[in-house]
Formats: structure tokens, sequence, C-alpha cells
């Protein structure tokens, strides 16, 4: 059998079917039209591939409409392979399990003590996990890979920080435990990071090639794209932006520090401001509901909130430009209420021409943005040689 040499057209073919597979597998479906502009191939060159990797069983051609006219979408073929996404929270556990194209087969989540230790967490994962894919009928062996995000910094080697929302997980290394329980690679990250892949790939950060995700929960954090990529930084830190200092006087935040912007806008802080009108089981939920309604001590703390939140995203603007920031968790259901003041900070803070530039959202998502982005997570570490191969998930132990 010929050896393929750098250059000869063998390779380059390879290089070019890996090229397309690559395209399609990231962004989910695409026309040829889309492939041709995002690969920078040729019309003909991506038809001709297209009809090979359909022929072999890699990819799927449906019919769709396109700018009014006629096109066909292309996407990887439904039973390449299966995703599993994880992700923790301070008070749940979501999983998700989905195909390389893009469908999410199956959901389901449920309530966890923030009290419980990482593997009282990861057990409740591994039982979830299975009960999904009894309930789907699929075979374990087409699992390629799973997507665990937990909320706070995860250093190279998967071990978790020890500024973790989940007190008990602190220095463990949740990645390698839950790959043992259920046999299969696991892929780790932290919430702020996958709710930014989550709507790059499917909600309001579509089409953005630099955005920042901000999350705002019992913790505050920033989850940056830049160049359509998640920038982590060399140690895996980078985005702790509820680690930036407002005030050296202010509040002790669980950091060390005083006076961070998480001890002005994390649902720790804000819930209790309101306790003597609403009581002491206000939630965020129910604080942005009766803000909605009209309430105004809840429009009062969700604005001064937003200001808040403006002053480290004006931070953000200067330093890295984005075009695009996605607020996501509870707040982002305040839409306008806190969306404003948070315009209104960056108008003041940033420097005028990325302020200009940058459009502020709401995260399209909800709650789903992170287990989402766990799957996308996932898809985007994974080979397209074994793709082209069909050795996606040959070699998957049968142990989920």
């Amino acid at each position: 059998m010929g050896v393929e040499t750098p250059g000869s057209q063998s390779s380059l073919h390879r290089a070019n079917l890996e090229r397309v597979v690559r395209a399609v597998r990231r962004s989910g479906a695409l026309t040829q039209a889309e492939i041709a502009r995002t690969t920078g191939l040729s019309a003909a060159t991506v038809s001709n591939i297209v009809r090979e990797l359909k022929d072999n069983g890699t990819v799927e051609v449906t019919p769709t409409s396109s700018g009014g006219r006629r096109a066909r979408s292309v996407s990887l073929s439904g039973d390449a392979g299966i995703v599993v996404g994880v992700d923790f929270g301070h008070t749940h556990l979501r999983v998700a399990v989905g195909n390389l194209a893009h469908r999410v087969l199956a959901e389901e989540a449920e309530p966890l003590d923030v009290d419980a230790s990482a593997a009282q967490g990861l057990e409740r994962a591994e039982h979830l996990v299975k009960t999904l894919i009894a309930a789907t009928g699929i075979n374990p062996r087409k699992i390629v890979g799973v997507g665990l995000g937990v909320p706070g910094p995860i250093d190279v080697a998967g071990v978790l920080g020890s500024t973790a929302i989940l007190p008990g997980w602190a220095g463990t290394n949740p990645r390698d435990d839950l790959a043992a329980r259920l046999g299969v690679p696991v892929h780790v990250d932290n919430d702020a990071n996958l709710g930014a892949l989550g709507e790059l790939v499917w909600g309001a950060g579509r089409g953005a090639g630099d955005l920042a995700y901000i999350k705002v929960a019992s913790g505050v954090g920033a989850g940056l794209v830049i160049n359509g990529q998640i920038y982590r930084g060399p140690g895996g830190t980078a985005g702790e932006i509820g680690h930036i200092t407002l005030d050296e006087s202010g509040p002790v935040c669980r950091c060390g520090n005083r006076g961070c912007l998480e001890t002005f806008t994390a649902h720790r802080y804000v819930l209790p401001l309101l306790h003597s009108a609403h009581g002491p089981d206000l939630t965020a939920p129910r604080m942005v509901r009766l803000a909605r309604e009209g309430d105004a001590g809840c429009r009062r703390v969700i604005a001064d909130v937003g200001r808040h939140i403006g002053s480290g995203v004006a931070s953000l603007c200067n330093l890295l430009n984005p075009s695009r920031v996605v607020l996501g968790g509870d707040l982002a259901e305040a839409g306008e209420l806190v969306l404003a003041p948070i315009r209104e900070s960056v108008g003041r803070y940033a420097i005028p021409s990325a302020a200009r530039q940058l459009e502020v959202v709401p995260g399209a998502l909800g709650g789903r943005a992170e287990v989402l982005g766990a799957l996308a997570l996932v898809l985007s570490e994974m080979g397209d040689s074994s793709l082209l191969d069909g050795t996606a998930s040959a070699d998957t132990p049968d142990s989920v």
C-alpha cells in the first residue's frame, strides 16, 4: 500500500475532507455555500466532498431554504456518535444527551444539595447519565465523550480551584473521577465558559467571533470567546470577572479580597437586601418576576446590580474589545431592567470606540446554556480523522 506524502493529491484530498467535517461539526448544520465560505474551498470541491461524505455515511444532506432559494443543509450523521453534557450548579444538576448533528435527544435536571460532597454529586451524575442513556435506547458504545461543567476555576490538570461555589469540591478532580465512573473520555470546564460555548453555538452568540458571556448567580464569571475560541489563559482561570475590585473597603469576598464585583452582584449578597420586604425565602427568579411586575425595591436592586456589572464589562471592553456581551443566568430574564444600566455603565467607563461597537444582549438559552455548552465542548474536542475513518466510537468501552 502506498504512503501518503505531504503535498500529494491524496493528502490534500484528506485535508479537505477533514476541513469540511470540522466546519460542519462546529456549526451543527451548514449549506454547501456556507461550507465553501467557511473553509475557503470552491463550490465544486465542496459539492464533490459532500457527495463522498454522504456516500460513506459521515454526513446527512436535507433540503432547506436559504435566502428564499432552495438549498441543501449538511450535518453530521445522527448515527456517527453520541455526546453527553453534565452541568453542576450551586443547587442543581442537569444532564443532556445529543448527537453529532447538534440534536438534543434527552435532557433532565434535578436539585442538588449545595453541601453535597464531590463524590455524592458525581454519583448522582453517573446515575442520571445512565438513566437517560437507557431511556433513549442508545448503545453506550456510541458515546464519544462527556462534557462536564462546574462552578469554579479549573486548572490545566482538571483540579477545581479553592474559589469554587460548591464548598466540598475544592481541590478535587471531577474530570478524572467522572471518567472513571463512566468509562468514557471527559472534558471539563467552568460553567461560564460552557455558557459562552452554548450561546455561541446555539443561542445569542451565533455569528459573533468575539464575545463575553457573563453569568451572575451564586458567583459571577465570564466566558471569553476570542476569534471564535474560548480563551482560558495558561492556568485556566481567565474570565474571573467577579473578582475585579470595585471597593477596597467593601465586603470581604470568598476569595479573601474586599469589595470584589461579586460582593455587589451575586445572589447571596443582593437577595438579603430585600428580605425585610419579601422574606428570607426570596429567590432570584422571584426577585426578577416582582421587578417585572413593578416592585420598586426589586427594580432598584436589579438596576444597581446592572450598573456594577457594567463596570466590570467596561473593563473587559477596554482590555479585549468584544463585539458582543451576552448576559446569562436568572438576571437575563429582567430584560431592559438590567441591560439598560449595564449599557449606561459601559458608556460611562469604557473607551468610547469600544463602547460604541459593543452589543449587550440577554442569553437565549436560559438555564440550559451551560449543559448545551458541555455538549459543544465535546464536539469541539473531537478529532475529525476518527469520523472519516468510522472510529469515533468503536474503541469506547461499553461502561456507561
